[in-house]
């Protein structure tokens, strides 16, 4: 769902560039003779990736701030010069968000609450009309003037910038959604199934990390913490 939300953001962000949907009317990829539109990817993990693809394959001036320097290598070896990479902090994050016209929110803490990282004050740096995609909105949102929105109202403005915040973003796309999902999820269904969900638990890493409750008892650390609700281990 992560790789859908992420290349989702670039084609939703490029519509909403438009200026009938009140963006600023830039086409992301250009045409010659003209500046391409400048897109910034806020965190490197999988929805970042899967953003990057998408808008550098529409042609857009990409550029990807992450906290792992790992992280930023890995794009440096994959997009080369294609891309610009810099260090999550403040003063990168101010500088870009100046220059561009779609800003994505693809920053993740599994389970856990979402930092602020673009604050009120900051959308009077940004261009007018520009637009913000916030994928990590189910997770609180990523900028602080984010609210969950749904597909059929999916934008507001504030301080003239357009914000897309729509929790299930794959939702949009739901044929494809479900073929990922089932295809990746059958042969833990199937193992749960054969096995019963303690065996299948102990047998597999992952199935036990995607644990979330058992038996009445919070078995997620980071939501646990995020809600201020008493976590438990549990070992199979």
């Amino acid at each position: 769902m992560s790789e859908i939300a992420g290349r989702l953001a670039v084609q939703e962000g490029a519509k909403f560039l438009e200026k009938p949907f009140g963006g600023r009317g830039v086409l992301l990829g250009g045409v010659p003779g003209v500046q391409r539109g400048n897109v910034v990817i806020v965190g490197g993990g999988i929805v970042g990736l899967n953003a990057c693809k998408m808008a550098v394959g529409l042609g857009a001036n990409v550029t990807v701030l992450d906290i792992s320097a790992s992280r930023l290598a890995l794009y440096d070896d994959l997009f080369g010069s294609q891309v610009t990479t810099l260090f999550s902090n403040k003063t990168n994050l101010i500088k870009s968000i100046k220059e561009a016209d779609l800003v994505i929110g693809a920053v993740l803490i599994p389970g856990a609450t979402t930092p602020k990282l673009i604050k009120k004050e900051d959308l009077k740096l940004m261009k007018k009309n520009s637009v913000l995609v916030d994928v990590a909105i189910d997770q609180g949102g990523c900028f602080e003037t984010s609210k969950a929105t749904y597909h059929d109202n999916p934008t507001y403005i504030v301080n003239d910038v357009v914000h897309y915040c729509v929790a299930n973003m794959p939702g949009a796309v739901s044929l494809t959604s479900t073929l990922a999902l089932t295809a990746t999820t059958l042969n833990h269904g199937l193992a749960i199934a054969n096995k019963g969900l303690e065996k299948a638990l102990h047998d597999d890493i992952h199935l036990l990390n995607g644990l979330n409750t058992y038996e009445g008892k919070l078995t997620n650390k980071a939501v646990a913490e995020s809600l201020k609700i008493p976590y438990e281990a549990i070992k199979f």
